[in-house]
């Protein structure tokens, strides 16, 4: 049976490497999977701001994460993955294009209406011709869903959730407004729907007085009507085929979770009130307010894996779990806390990792990563291969059976890794090409880690690189030892990186 299982998985991938690579969305018309060696379904779960270590699987001690640890004791956890950009709309734009940062159109957060000043919320959209993941899937018969954060264009423009591919969006457009849990409105499709009379704003300072949670808490709590769209979504299309994406916010602040959430943690951990001094909302608790947003994201997690059973589909449904980068950096007006009065000490959040959101360093790319599928990806197994967002496109593919994708793809198919059990050899190095943050660089090439920051400052630093076999948690600079990489590296961002007028920056010189 284990013979017959890998000439199967042999066969799969030949046949699907040895197509020719498209040039466009291809059409073809999708059959019930011929072995268990395909998924049905695919549910995505984006996290955002989840740091590496913020995971029970991934070594958290403080916040339980119950079903999602369960997800990767029926699944593969990665421990060498890395999102696509430090920050959200870039990340989001590798992911849904397969393309690297030096090929993709969104390399980093500027809103539409500094160019398109007709939009008053969204961030700048994708173009016309891009290809995005859900445009592939839906093109091939799949029914496509997201219920979260888009980010990757307003509606009505190029780069909005249906004319990227979208059949229902329900949640936010916009990262801006995203930063309340309780806004006015949700999006669902091209409508508004009004879900507060009296919304909150994401940002406020309370330098005075008693802290009271209560103040900064509306009628509908957006999180929670986003994952009960998700169920219903489930429910609707179990007899078909569907991507359902899932970028839930949790834990990007601002943070103000509903009170029984709250109260889940201790009252001791929080001595001291956060008053909104670096910036989003002030909190009494925000020690527990920030586990509350992380154990509320597995309780989402476990609804979306009961939803899967109860519609019958759960072990035929490639499920995967990621973050969109790493924890929250640090803030400078409250220094005991982080931006939003997240305590990423307190949590340990990136563990050994040095840097946070916004850093091309390890803590803010390196993110957690589980796949589920009963059958077919090992149960409790772990992969060392590194890995980055720009490969979903072709692996989610491939994992469905589509055998031709848009020439666009700079990624590589993981589920060879993922079926097989085996740590696969990366056939390019990865990169990272990020205007934002003062502009830096970063390519991996094997085990190295060779970057460079302040470029876009009047005096740019100097070039780094990491052994990451030996020094993970980028401690030990040896680039004087090896100018070989950074000429390499350099040599490959000529090679690999296109000009963008709306994030423009310049390769950096070896010297």
């Amino acid at each position: 049976m284990k013979k017959r299982i890998l000439w199967m998985l042999i066969v799969s991938a030949l046949i699907l490497f040895e197509q020719p690579v498209a040039q466009a969305v291809q059409h073809s018309t999708p059959s019930t999977p011929p072995n268990q060696l395909v998924a049905q379904n695919i549910v995505f779960i984006l996290a955002d701001d989840l740091g590496y270590r913020e995971l029970g699987c991934y070594g958290q001690t403080k916040i339980p994460t119950p079903h999602i640890d369960q997800l990767a004791k029926e699944g593969m956890k990665w421990t060498l993955h890395y999102s696509g950009a430090p920050v959200c709309a870039p990340a989001r734009c590798v992911l849904m294009t397969g393309q690297h940062l030096g090929h993709a159109e969104i390399r980093g957060n500027q809103q539409a209406r500094k160019l398109f000043p007709q939009f008053l919320e969204g961030q700048h959209p994708i173009s016309e011709d891009v290809i995005t993941l859900p445009m592939v899937l839906k093109n091939n018969g799949f029914v496509t869903g997201a219920m979260g954060k888009w980010g990757l264009g307003p509606v009505g423009s190029t780069g909005s959730p249906h004319a990227k591919g979208i059949d229902e969006f329900y949640g936010y457009n916009c990262q801006a407004v995203a930063h309340s849990y309780f806004p006015r409105y949700l999006w669902h499709n091209d409508q508004q729907v009004e879900i507060n009379r009296q919304p909150i704003p994401g940002s406020a300072r309370q330098p005075q007085g008693d802290v009271v949670a209560s103040t900064y808490r509306a009628e509908n709590y957006a999180p929670y009507l986003m994952i009960k769209a998700a169920e219903e979504f489930i429910d609707q299309h179990k007899d078909q085929r569907f991507f359902l994406y899932l970028p839930f916010i949790e834990p990007h602040v601002a943070m103000h979770p509903p009170q029984d959430a709250l109260d889940r943690f201790p009252a001791d951990w929080d001595q001291v009130a956060y008053r909104g001094g670096n910036g989003y909302l002030p909190h009494p608790r925000p020690r527990a307010a920030y586990a509350a947003m992380i154990s509320d994201l597995d309780q989402y997690v476990g609804r979306v894996v009961t939803a899967l059973e109860n519609a019958g589909i759960l072990d035929e449904t490639l499920i995967v779990f990621t973050s969109d980068n790493g924890a929250t950096h640090e803030g400078v007006n409250e220094p005991a806390f982080h931006i939003g009065g997240a305590d990423t000490d307190f949590f340990n959040s990136t563990g050994e990792l040095k840097g946070y959101k916004g850093s091309v360093y390890e803590g803010g790319i390196r993110v957690p990563m589980i796949a589920r599928l009963k059958g077919v990806i090992e149960p409790g197994s772990i992969n060392e291969t590194p890995s980055y967002f720009a490969d979903w496109f072709p692996t989610l593919c491939h994992a469905v059976g589509i055998t031709q994708m848009p020439s666009s793809v700079d990624g590589q198919s993981l589920w060879p890794a993922m079926t097989e059990q085996l740590n696969i050899t990366r056939t390019k190095p990865m990169l990272w090409f990020y205007p934002e943050y003062g502009g830096q660089v970063a390519v991996r090439i094997d085990h190295w880690k060779i970057l460079r920051r302040g470029l876009k400052t009047k005096q740019p630093q100097a070039w780094e690189i990491y052994d990451l076999n030996s020094d993970p948690q980028e401690a030990h600079n040896v680039a004087s030892e090896h100018r070989e990489l950074i000429e390499r590296a350099v040599d490959y961002l000529h090679q690999e990186v296109s000009e963008n007028k709306i994030f423009p920056m310049a390769i950096p010189t070896v010297d």
